[in-house]
């Protein structure tokens, strides 16, 4: 990089941690995700406004390759922590409940998605017809699991059965969700003319969860005070990056293999040394690396020339994604013989797609499967579904307070949910 790149790079992540933090800090004001203001942070920024004169100004081309590089860094600490944070012992502690409110949850809406996309096919599709279908089935059945944890750590309602439901729910959709958009990947030819590496996949994921985890945990049994040492964390983001670029290498996305070395860390033994991890890692990723992500999502995000079709267009979505997450969630819960309240609860916060979303659709647009426009309503819709559920889930349990919950000061917040704006 010459000087002016430099300059350029330095004054650029200024302004996006400053209008970040801003819009996040009033977000969280109005009772919403910090997530919510600095998603329009990063649409404000792009071309929506001014016609991308401030973002031109702001992030000429020469560094926004740099933006890229700093996002995709981000977002694979963030899924890495998000495996982290995902305990198999939630599910098996839910009874049959959250598995079939999660299946109802995942099927309902993709199948709804699947009919929206033949529908949209003409303004909309891709040369993919097959891989544009599917990945809009999966982008309605999304669920955010660190928005609905802070949902719920915010109104001290984690260890409440409805919470303890809530969140083994969510569990299970990222693992379903992130199952199917990987086998959309491996199908789509993504990898190209390289596309015999997808059969490594299997042994890789076989590799990883069969030999180098119980490694892991053999290392972990042999000491019994373990201590987050610079080298034991250097080893960490070793073992992470590494992961992450095999995956990417084999014709999956990154995301996956950054994923899956959280998921494979052990548990037992090992919770001071997570919070730990978590703690380091959080902060800069939250203040810093995941605003950037979100600048660079909305540097793609155009609705200066939203019109009259394009709204209808975001009407179905929204139609679709909110009625097919609620009906899912609603009816299994119902069928199970919970409450019609608790069952609303359940079914709204179900709803919530966050940062989980966005991800989702930045890797639908880089594989070709949206095209601009419709990305951008399908921002839209991530917005719209995540600022909706703490409102309405307030409204449902009686603004917040529900008799089972405990008191908010006695729920300790996950280490990944401090970092604020990672959700």
């Amino acid at each position: 990089m010459d000087t002016h790149q430099t300059t350029s790079l330095l004054f650029g992540l200024a302004a996006i941690v400053l209008l970040a933090r801003v819009l996040g800090a009033l977000a969280r004001r109005l009772n919403q995700p910090a997530v919510i203001g600095e998603v329009l942070a990063g649409i404000a920024l792009g071309p929506t406004l001014f016609h991308g004169a401030v973002s031109d100004a702001l992030f000429p081309g020469d560094i926004r390759p740099l933006l890229s590089a700093l996002a995709a860094v981000g977002v694979v600490v963030f899924m890495f922590l998000v495996g982290l944070e995902w305990d198999a012992g939630m599910i098996r502690g839910s009874g049959s409940l959250a598995a079939t409110v999660s299946f109802s949850s995942i099927v309902l809406p993709f199948g709804l998605g699947m009919a929206l996309a033949l529908y949209l096919m003409d303004d909309y599709g891709t040369s993919d017809e097959t891989g544009f279908m599917l990945f809009m089935g999966i982008a309605m059945s999304i669920t955010a699991f660190p928005v609905l944890a802070r949902i719920l750590t915010d109104r001290g309602m984690t260890r409440t059965p409805l919470g303890v439901v809530a969140l083994a729910c969510a569990s299970i959709d990222d693992v379903l969700a992130w199952s199917l958009l990987a086998a959309v990947v491996a199908v789509s030819g993504s990898a190209g003319p390289e596309q015999w590496r997808i059969l490594l996949a299997v042994p890789y994921l076989l590799g990883m969860l069969f030999v180098v985890r119980p490694l892991l945990r053999r290392y972990v049994a042999r000491r019994p005070h373990l201590q987050l040492t610079p080298t034991l964390f250097a080893s960490v983001l070793i073992g992470l990056l590494l992961s992450a670029a095999v995956t990417e290498w084999v014709g999956l996305h990154y995301i996956f293999g950054a994923f899956l070395f959280g998921v494979i860390l052990p548990r037992t033994g090992t919770e001071q040394f997570r919070n730990d991890m978590q703690g380091r890692l959080c902060h800069l990723t939250g203040t810093l690396l995941l605003p950037v992500f979100f600048l660079v999502a909305g540097l793609k995000v155009d609705l200066s020339g939203l019109d009259a079709a394009g709204l209808g267009a975001l009407g179905l979505i929204l139609l679709v994604a909110v009625g097919g997450k609620f009906l899912g969630a609603f009816g299994a819960a119902r069928l199970n013989r919970m409450p019609v309240r608790q069952s609303a609860a359940l079914a709204t916060l179900m709803n919530t797609r966050g940062l989980t979303e966005l991800i989702v659709l930045n890797v639908g647009l880089q594989l070709g499967f949206l095209g601009r426009d419709l990305y951008s309503l399908m921002v839209v819709m991530a917005v719209v579904t995540t600022a909706m559920a703490g409102p309405l889930l307030s409204r449902l349990m009686n603004h917040g307070q529900d008799h089972d919950a405990p008191r908010p000061n006695s729920v300790a917040e996950t280490p990944t949910e401090t970092a604020r704006t990672s959700v």
